[in-house]
């Protein structure tokens, strides 16, 4: 008999744990894991760095970063925020730092400072953790006051449940048999394909650049006609910063944004659409071609190619004139109306057609999980079923990449943690 088992040995049930035992040193209190290892989720985070948090102390503009579940956290971020994760780990002898975007790591550049700190809180303050312990079900005990936790072979009691299981079908299962609503899963933070020849050979330019999701054609499987759902020029989906060439196609900031934001609707798309990426913001094709037929009256003997007019590197530079069907001897004086038009078009509104998605790095992260309606942020506890609480990914709340989902993860830790504890 325990008095809270928490489900999920990640960064959310340590967390939870770690703060009940502070607060009520008498409860007894067990992580269960199905794995054989805790914590690999946050091993693997930031590159193998753990990006604890982000440096954004306002909770008003904290929320912004979190496609779903803005509204209900701007409460539990008034109550626990980054900075109190940040005192939490350095008080504990892991020093951190603020790079200058915005993301939190150790100084030690390391997950395993974090992993050891975790660890080593767990115990000091007598906190069992069992691994290899896949709960299979959980329900309500006999007296219907607290829960029958069951793994392969084995019945668990308890009067306090948290579960943070994160993305785990399983769990979101349950749930749903016992009345929770969950919200389907689909996947955020992921980069996009592109086989084009703009990008192949220049893996690793990177530039600021402003990219939009197009309107996906809609076509009538019984007339030969374009439906006019949407307008063709307005995207649905506008994103601005860093754009990062890849291997396989676009990541970067700006398009991880674009995935998170646009998780539904991407998934909707079958993760087959196009995008128009602006590599120089500042212009639209207009001003462009502008500053295209200035630059051809003043630097009438150079060739396009080594004249480079705006602020991109020199590789991409290259490619997009190699684009615009300009020849590498090719001088300003020389160059067409019409090519001056096409090298615009490939500056401000270069499009692409992406047909499918990876993964960015080891970091998988959905959108859905559990009904946010159905939570109390008061104290991350259902409004179903009483000494039920979440904590983590399995509710439905997701953020773009820096550091906010581990944040989400502390916060609803914290707070279910501080609520089962003053009971």
């Amino acid at each position: 008999m325990f008095d809270v088992i928490i489900v999920g040995g990640g960064a959310a049930g340590f967390y939870t744990a770690i703060h009940i035992a502070e607060q009520s040193p008498k409860l007894k209190i067990a992580i269960f894991e199905r794995g054989k290892n805790v914590l690999s989720k946050v091993k693997v985070s930031g590159g193998g760095r753990c990006n604890v948090t982000h440096g954004e102390f306002s909770a008003h503009e904290l929320v912004n970063n979190y496609p779903r579940g803005r509204k209900e956290l701007l409460g539990p971020f008034h109550t626990y925020a980054p900075i109190n994760v940040m005192t939490f780990f350095e008080e504990r002898g892991v020093p951190l730092k603020v790079e200058s975007d915005g993301r939190v790591f150790p100084q030690s550049n390391s997950s395993q400072s974090i992993i050891d700190c975790l660890l080593s809180e767990t115990k000091r303050l007598r906190i069992q953790v069992l691994k290899n312990s896949a709960v299979k079900h959980f329900k309500k005990n006999e007296n219907g006051d607290g829960w029958q936790v069951t793994t392969m072979n084995k019945h668990y009691n308890c009067t306090k449940l948290v579960l943070s299981t994160g993305s785990n079908p399983k769990m979101w299962t349950i749930l749903e048999s016992i009345g929770h609503k969950v919200v389907s899963p689909v996947p955020s933070l992921f980069t996009f394909n592109i086989n084009d020849e703009r990008i192949k050979g220049i893996q690793g330019v990177s530039a600021f650049a402003t990219a939009e999701v197009l309107p996906k054609k809609i076509f009538s499987s019984k007339v030969d006609v374009k439906l006019k759902s949407v307008s063709r020029e307005e995207p649905v989906l506008q994103s601005e910063g860093p754009v990062l060439i890849t291997h396989w196609g676009l990541s970067g900031p700006a398009i991880l944004k674009l995935s998170a934001w646009g998780a539904n609707i991407l998934h909707d798309y079958k993760y087959n659409f196009r995008i128009n990426v602006n590599w120089t913001p500042e212009y639209s094709t207009e001003s462009m071609e502008m500053l295209l037929k200035e630059v051809k009256k003043v630097e009438t003997k150079k060739t396009i190619l080594r004249t480079q007019v705006v602020d991109l590197p020199r590789r991409l530079w290259s490619s997009l004139v190699k684009a615009a069907g300009i020849e590498k001897d090719l001088k300003w004086t020389d160059v067409t109306k019409e090519k001056l038009q096409n090298l615009a078009q490939q500056l401000t509104q270069c499009s692409f057609r992406v047909e499918g998605k990876s993964t960015f790095k080891e970091e998988f992260v959905t959108a859905g999980g559990v009904d946010l309606k159905e939570i109390n942020f008061k104290t991350f506890e259902s409004k179903i079923h009483p000494n039920l609480y979440f904590a983590g990914e399995i509710i439905n709340v997701d953020a773009i990449t820096g550091g906010f989902n581990f944040q989400n993860a502390w916060t609803g830790a914290y707070i279910a943690a501080q609520a089962i504890s003053s009971e």
